[in-house]
């Protein structure tokens, strides 16, 4: 049994310049020839990376107050609709909110081109009070001209997710992209062994208070995500055989990339916002250890008919199957393609162990850990 570590003495060992950081890839390769209590002496931390659609993002920003002042009431941001309603010159814009003149432009575009450093058209109305009493307002916004732009994410890198395919005789149009008719293709949305919940599935080092990178800085896990789901099946690994744990973050977008934030628009679908993430994985004890060393060959997920209901499951695959290119369902070989860029989760964990080795990102302990055996609630429809 090797010696458990603590996250103080691996910070003094990033301090040292003396940790060892390695990618989730390199540490499953690495696991082929060591055992997990060979990695766990050998090996500090371990960093993952992903970068996939996450409908679920937005930004808080405030404005500043203009002169006479103005209690924002509706707010559009190159004409698309921002959330007001929080205080006076505050507003919440959704990554997946349209364009009221063009329904292929949203709120994930107006974040890129913030983050781009460009223009932004600012309109508001309100209805006026004694102590704010303008009435109506029209600017020009970037991101130096304004007070705070805080990207909030309420539900960010599933730790597993389904494979989407199309039994039907025409094309469905999904957030999981476009699926071919008669199981014509097959597409998948998670980066398989670099991906952060799964080199950590019973969330032991990633909780309330977690620091992490999201889109080219640094931010922080806020709370568990939406729709966080603990109670799915899991394979012999532990390994959740579907969609399950989120988490939410949150970060200063005055410091973010777009080459780590892009917007994207589905085919009549609608908007969407990629992201990337990634998580350092403090190796503690041979747990974590074998953890970390989970292969792609080893996450399983499950096949889903998105042509008849998203929750009818046709079959498990595992990742070295998806990204080899074809999987095989009921005897048939279906091409298959990721909407989540490997080559961007590799360039986000090599990024990240650069920071660490060069002393400029340190490991904390969670706050608080997450809730155990969740479950997600079904909206009823009364009519």
């Amino acid at each position: 049994m090797s010696k458990q570590k603590t996250y103080d003495e691996i910070n003094q060992k990033i301090a040292d310049g003396k940790a060892v950081v390695m990618t989730a890839e390199e540490v499953s390769r690495m696991a082929e020839e060591m055992n997990p209590a060979e990695i766990a002496k050998k090996v500090d931390v371990v960093t993952t990376g992903t970068f996939g659609a996450m409908c679920s993002s937005g930004i808080f920003i405030n404005f500043g107050h203009s002169d006479p002042p103005i209690k924002m009431k509706k707010v559009y941001l190159n004409n698309v609709p921002a959330h007001g309603g929080l205080a006076a010159v505050d507003a919440y814009l959704g990554a997946t909110e349209l364009s009221e003149t063009n329904e292929k432009y949203g709120g994930a575009h107006v974040i890129e081109e913030l983050i781009k450093g460009k223009n932004i058209h600012l309109k508001a109305f309100a209805t006026g009070t004694d102590c704010y009493p303008r009435t109506e307002i029209e600017t020009i916004i970037n991101k130096k001209n304004i007070n705070e732009i805080v990207m909030f994410n309420p539900r960010n890198a599933y730790q597993n997710y389904n494979v989407a395919v199309n039994s039907t005789g025409r094309i469905k149009y999904t957030y999981m992209g476009n699926l071919l008719p008669h199981f014509g293709n097959a597409t998948y949305s998670t980066s398989g062994e670099l991906s952060p919940l799964l080199n950590d599935p019973e969330l032991r080092t990633i909780g309330i208070g977690t620091r992490l990178f999201i889109g080219g800085t640094e931010g922080f896990v806020a709370w568990n995500g939406t729709q966080f789901n603990t109670s799915k099946p899991k394979n012999e690994f532990g390994i959740p055989l579907s969609n399950a744990a989120t988490i939410a973050t949150i970060g200063n977008l005055k410091k973010m990339s777009a080459d780590f934030i892009r917007a994207a628009y589905f085919e009549k679908y609608g908007v969407s916002l990629f992201v990337g993430i990634g998580i350092p994985i403090p190796i503690l004890d041979e747990d974590m250890a074998r953890f970390v060393s989970i292969s792609n060959k080893n996450i399983e997920t499950s096949i889903v008919d998105y042509g008849i209901h998203p929750n009818i499951v046709l079959g498990r695959v595992n990742y070295k199957e998806l990204q080899s290119g074809e999987i095989i369902l009921n005897g048939k070989k279906i091409r298959t393609a990721p909407l989540s860029s490997i080559m961007k989760a590799r360039q986000i964990a090599e990024i990240l162990r650069t920071w660490i080795k060069q002393k400029q990102f340190f490991l904390n302990a969670p706050v608080q850990v997450f809730p155990k055996n969740t479950s997600l609630n079904k909206l009823e429809v009364k009519l």
